[in-house]
């Protein structure tokens, strides 16, 4: 009996700690997990390069960019007053249910007739950087024949356009940004450089830039010799690499020295970076951001 008595305890016992190894864990372990799993995240990742899979299911795609260890993102889908199909509200709560920020978001659509609109919508979403990818309103040109980039109208007219939506974001209390690509950077025909027009004219408490260091690459410009003579103007980079035949490639795979950019950072301005590749060929473009984010942490970036 006394036999049977022990074993009996001794099988309640295992169950014991069966049960408590095995139940659940706590809501505050939990948070704690969560918590180191966010503090081990660095760097953003602008949307556009996962453009395809965030149109067919945004929810999951932003979770897998979370999981690849990006911090936060920059928006580049916005229609209806939806960002990604969801409303600002929604899409900012959405962010933070998995530790990611919405840093900036790319406006191409704006004019002076919707800013105001667009405006109160990049701040609801929880968003500092309202950002312009291109000229706006028409300006910018694309030739599909010779795959060139380009700009119909004058730099002043673009310099009044950004100073004027610059104003109404400094009002609303959020800041505007210009996103370069490689025509900014090139002489026009009467030797005007649209990017140096843009940096001495606009009211830098409004305008200042997002530096797209491949497209400047491409322009064959030197980033740094920009951030030496425009100290303090460019808030935001697009890190993105390029092969030895110019196209895009996964950050840390090309030929761009980011290293010798990354020295410059206080010099610049930079407040955040994001990793864009524009086009990842025959490279699935989940597979691409994390070896983009890989890359990120060899070269130094935090």
């Amino acid at each position: 009996m006394k036999k049977t008595l022990i074993s009996g305890f001794a099988l309640l016992f295992s169950i014991s700690v069966g049960f408590y190894a095995c139940s659940p864990k706590t809501e505050e372990s939990s948070t704690e997990e969560i918590t180191q799993e966010e503090s081990s995240r660095f760097g953003g990742l602008a949307l556009y390069t996962v453009r395809d899979s965030m149109a067919s299911d945004p929810k999951a795609t932003l979770q897998a960019v979370a999981d690849a260890g990006y911090a936060y993102v920059e928006a580049a889908n916005y229609e209806d007053g939806k960002f990604y199909g969801m409303a600002p509200a929604e899409f900012k709560s959405y962010l933070e249910s998995l530790g990611l920020t919405a840093k900036s978001a790319h406006m191409g659509m704006v004019t002076l007739e919707n800013a105001d609109q667009l405006i109160a919508d990049v701040k609801a979403a929880g968003i500092e950087y309202f950002v312009i990818p291109v000229p706006p309103m028409g300006m910018f040109t694309f030739d599909p024949a010779t795959r060139t980039l380009g700009m119909k109208g004058t730099a002043d007219e673009l310099v009044s356009i950004m100073n004027t939506l610059g104003e109404k974001c400094h009002n609303a209390g959020i800041k505007l940004l210009y996103h370069n690509h490689d025509f900014e950077f090139k002489p026009m025909a009467d030797g005007t450089v649209i990017e140096e027009v843009l940096l001495e004219k606009c009211n830098p408490e409004w305008v200042n830039f997002q530096m797209d260091l491949y497209w400047v690459t491409k322009a064959e410009a030197s980033p740094l010799a920009y951030f030496e003579k425009y100290p303090g103007r460019f808030k935001a980079w697009h890190v993105k690499d390029m092969n030895t035949e110019g196209n895009f490639a996964p950050v840390g795979t090309g030929t761009i020295d980011f290293a010798k950019i990354l020295s410059a950072k206080d010099q610049s301005g930079m407040e955040f970076y994001l990793v864009e590749q524009d086009n990842t060929f025959d490279l699935d473009p989940m597979e691409a951001i994390k070896i983009s984010h890989d890359g990120l942490k060899k070269i130094g970036f935090k």
